[in-house]
């Protein structure tokens, strides 16, 4: 070819790749394999949008890099294909699921992934939607109920009103729906559960160790929300019963003025006296009528004394129980001691219902004589019968150590983190694999007769009733009891498709499969993950629940690993006009016109360029056109030179070739794909520059950029006459002595602000140094008519003149 047209070059290789299967791995006997993943995309119909291809290349630019370096990558690729996003978008078009999913699969493989250039096995493609593939999501359902760690129970519940469906915690975040944005309100169901929470300080302890992105780990961290402190227990006056309530501040137990429980209390209808029963219940409905952020909101309180009294137990006095919807079911007991002088939210709630406020602490263990309002610093304990006088830290295990010899408190961790609720009232999921008989009670579908197929059904909208549309298909819903015989119901919910994606790369290797979800000998192999590259958005929700499905496949003893990935990063978001690229904000990039005028290769390098992967950088429409200029001079440079066997001699430019590799080999295993690529535009720079080039510049220039630009690699690799793919050609090695540059640049301040750069021999005199740097233009200028008083250098780097 004559000139670089991407079109026809980059159809040539994506054509040959795939007709010579480049990059299918030999699952079972790769020598050194390498696991290298990337986040599966959900197939919307708009198709994939530039921040998707951001993603995916930066991991594939990983990928074809631990390829050079001999390395078995095995990079596959597959589809987040259920979902209540393709739900949505099928009732409001009108198109069905199955119809609308298989296409848009079909346009994101063949019309806009396979254009991009990467080394994608789609030998091990997987589709959440494809029976062959639920069969084991629901499989493994089924194996976290035979371990304890699946259970149905009633709850209070996220509930999306639009959505018409239960969220977890971690997609109701700050009290709306994560996909729609809806305020979610509170609903008391009878749901799936995931237990996490039995891995929560594992999952907290491991953050230590594990090779992840600060931030990930951070987010997880908080998530998780490990705090100390005791539970305490309460007698109920004339029942017989006990609350128990959760504290990180026993030490204000002796303040402990009242008692709050939540309005979904199960001990709610049992301590209510007959006189307050009526406004009892008329509170518990209207509080069950709010949204969690309603309830959390910090305003005016509202509450119904029960009419039942609790003991405290360090004092025995008696202090009444009120109902408030401040205090929520789901978190901690459900009940809390109320400590009105240390606590800002139980002070409110005195105040207004004329409630004891009892001081407790102060920093000098005198009365502060000062209680309008909470104060919640430690200090030393008052009023605290034989604690009086001690400082709060000590005094809150000394108090519970107390209580612990009747029974009445323990120390106690607890977490933020809770249960993950996993059923979902929709159709477009996998049915959950569980029957219903009133004989056998639940009872998980036998293997063999796994899938539960997702029925086909005309009308999939959602009634908003709580029930899932499967429960409208009679055929569906009615079968019988696999123990015992009798008729029996299916339950009606599907899974929440985030358990299809914290699964799905168990699977990729042993696809195609069809009798396990994973070959023992294949997963011990390949997992877990070498390197995973995804969005930093999914840290309390994707990468989370990954992390427990690999705990319990560990503990059920399927793995003989705990974590999922071996190092995980999590790449920056791209900026347009000043704003993360939304849909809301009408500034998404859409690929296909970019990889139809620039190519995939220019599109690549310019978005690895924008800037640090790992942050994210602005995209600028027009700025692709200058990475098309580089690999234009890539172009030329093989192919309009006169290239001379060899490599050139002169040490100058082997200096700037070594270097230059030993920067992108470093830079490569970083994820700082940017100056990776600034580095080889300044080699191309000065080889540009000699009077002579050589084959060995060439094929060294090809090396360092077939990660990014790999079609117009292996394109000019041919050219040159070398056999086989610049892709796969071992990673060029570099001489450690000749990364020692002959010349050094010194920065040059004048009373400490910099005014020049000189170059100069590396090996340069003192005395050399500061003459050079004297003469150089802008800092003489500085230093005109004035007396030097002081030469400040710092060997290698500066050379400061104080002057006056």
């Amino acid at each position: 070819m004559s000139s670089y047209d991407h079109r026809d070059i980059e159809r040539k290789w994506q054509a040959e790749w795939e007709k010579t299967r480049a990059f299918n791995v030999d699952i079972d006997h790769a020598p050194r394999p390498f696991y290298n993943l990337m986040m599966f995309p959900y197939p919307s119909a708009e198709g994939l949008h530039v921040g998707n291809v951001y993603a995916f290349t930066g991991s594939d630019v990983y990928g074809r890099f631990k390829l050079k370096q001999g390395f078995d990558v095995f990079e596959p690729m597959g589809f987040d294909a259920f979902g209540i996003h393709s739900e949505n978008f099928a009732i409001k078009t009108g198109t069905h699921p199955a119809k609308l999913i298989p296409a848009n699969i079909h346009n994101f493989r063949e019309n806009q992934l396979k254009r991009l250039g990467a080394i994608f096995d789609w030998d091990h493609e997987v589709d959440t939607t494809d029976p062959a593939y639920y069969k084991w999501t629901q499989w493994l359902f089924i194996q976290l109920y035979k371990a304890g760690l699946a259970y149905q129970k009633d709850a209070p519940v996220n509930w999306c009103p639009h959505c018409a469906t239960v969220l977890s915690d971690e997609q109701a975040e700050g009290g709306v729906c994560e996909r729609c944005g809806s305020v979610v309100e509170t609903r008391v169901m009878r749901q799936w559960f995931f237990k996490i929470t039995h891995y929560a300080a594992k999952l907290l302890e491991n953050l230590e160790t594990i090779d992840w992105s600060d931030k990930t780990v951070t987010a997880q961290r908080t998530w998780i929300g490990k705090s100390e402190g005791a539970n305490i227990t309460f007698a109920v006056d004339g029942h017989d019963l006990d609350l128990t309530v959760y504290t990180t501040r026993p030490d204000t137990l002796f303040g402990a003025t009242y008692m709050v429980i939540a309005p979904e209390h199960d001990a709610v209808g049992a301590i209510t006296s007959q006189a307050q029963q009526a406004e009892v219940a008329a509170y518990v409905e209207a509080a069950g009528k709010k949204t969690k952020a309603e309830r959390q909101e910090d305003k005016d309180k509202t509450g119904v004394f029960t009419g039942a009294f609790a003991i405290n137990p360090v004092n025995g006095a008696k202090i009444p129980i009120w109902i408030s919807d401040y205090v929520l079911a789901g978190y901690g007991t459900g009940a809390i001691m109320a400590v009105p002088a240390h606590d800002t939210r139980d002070f409110e709630f005195a105040k207004k219902f004329d409630l004891p406020i009892v001081e407790v602490i102060s920093e000098t263990g005198e009365a502060s004589g000062d209680l309008s309002e909470a104060t919640t610093a430690y200090g030393k304990l008052l009023n605290s019968g034989e604690f009086s006088g001690v400082e709060s830290e000590a005094a809150k295990w000394a108090i519970v150590e107390k209580l612990g010899k009747d029974g009445r408190g323990e120390k106690a961790v607890q977490y933020r983190l809770r249960d993950w609720c996993i059923s979902r009232q929709r159709y477009w999921g996998p049915p959950i694999p569980m029957i219903h008989c009133e004989k056998c009670g639940v009872v998980p579908v036998p293997d063999e007769d796994l899938p539960v197929l997702l029925p086909e059904m005309d009308d999939i909208t959602p009634d908003g009733s709580g029930l899932s549309v499967l429960a409208r298909n009679e055929e569906f819903v009615n079968v019988t009891c696999p123990v015992c015989g009798g008729a029996a119901k299916r339950d009606t919910d599907v899974n929440d498709n985030f358990l299809d994606s914290a699964w799905y790369f168990f699977r990729y290797p042993s696809v195609p499969r069809a009798d396990v979800a994973m070959d023992p000998a294949i997963t011990k192999k390949w997992l877990p993950v070498d390197m995973y590259i995804g969005g930093n958005e999914h840290a309390v929700l994707h990468l989370m629940y990954t992390r427990f499905v690999t705990m319990a496949l560990h503990d059920i003893g399927l793995i003989d690993f705990d974590e999922p990935f071996k190092t995980f990063r999590a790449h920056g978001l791209l900026v347009k006009d000043g704003s993360k690229m939304s849909k809301s904000k009408g500034n998404v990039v859409n690929p296909d016109a970019f990889l139809d005028d620039y190519g995939a290769d220019s599109f690549r390098t310019y978005l690895m360029f924008l800037g640090p992967y790992e942050q994210g950088g602005d995209w600028r429409d027009a700025g692709i056109a200058g990475i098309r200029r580089f690999l234009d001079r890539v172009w030329r440079f093989v192919t309009e030179n006169d290239l001379a066997d060899g490599m050139p001699q002169d040490r100058e430019t082997l200096g700037v070739i070594h270097r230059t590799i030993k920067k992108v080999t470093e830079d490569l295993g970083s994820l700082s794909y940017n100056t990776a690529i600034a580095a080889t535009m300044e080699m191309l720079n000065h080889l540009n520059k000699e009077e002579r080039n050589f084959k060995g510049e060439a094929e060294i220039l090809l090396h360092l950029i077939a990660p990014f630009a790999p079609h117009i690699a292996d394109e000019l690799w041919t050219q040159l006459g070398f056999e086989g793919s610049a892709g796969k050609a071992p990673w060029p090695a570099y001489d450690p002595a000749l990364c020692v540059s002959d010349r050094m640049t010194i920065a040059v301040q004048v009373m400490g602000k910099l005014r020049g750069t000189v170059e100069i021999d590396a090996d340069a005199a003192k005395d050399d140094i500061l003459a050079a740097a004297k003469a150089e233009e802008n800092v003489a200028s500085h230093l005109a008519g004035k007396s030097i008083v002081k030469e400040i250098y710092v060997p290698g780097k500066l050379v400061n003149f104080v002057a006056k």
